[in-house]
């Protein structure tokens, strides 16, 4: 039971994280003017953190190990400044909940598809309707969002 309710709780908490990350981030953009600034100064104090808690904890060792990395490992970093920088951009236009439900939905549309694909080595588990239901529900959610 814990295996599976220790990751929930921590993946609600997670959650929890972005839902706040967001207008914080967004008040620093407009602090300093400039989504792209707000959002390299957001990825500079998790990396400052990271790097920090890597070494503290002893895995700092498996820096060794990074360069050995096929290169599409890497496109995780693109892919979170992009989410930062996007969030960053967009929530003062969308307000929280909007910006957050489509987030949700971009999040459950590409988890359906790879977890169809079994893409970066993810067991595959196959579309079902529950699935899609679920994502039109969010979908749902999103055009409510705006009334």
């Amino acid at each position: 039971m814990i295996q599976v309710l220790l990751p929930a709780v921590l993946i609600v908490l997670a959650g929890v994280c972005i839902a706040v990350q967001a207008p914080i981030n967004a008040a620093l953009g407009r602090m300093v003017e400039s989504p792209l600034v707000a959002a390299a100064i957001s990825f500079g104090v998790g990396f400052v953190i990271l790097m920090s808690l890597s070494f503290v904890t002893g895995q700092g060792k498996g820096l060794s190990r990074a360069t050995a990395a096929e290169p599409w490992m890497w496109a995780g970093g693109i892919l979170g400044a992009f989410y930062v920088w996007a969030m960053v951009w967009s929530l003062p236009r969308l307000g929280t909940l909007t910006a957050l439900c489509a987030l949700a939905l971009g999040q459950i549309v590409a988890a359906i598809i790879l977890d169809r694909t079994g893409a970066f080595g993810l067991p595959i588990r196959e579309i079902s309707l529950p699935r899609i239901i679920a994502a039109a529900m969010v979908g749902g959610g999103l055009i409510l969002s705006r009334f």
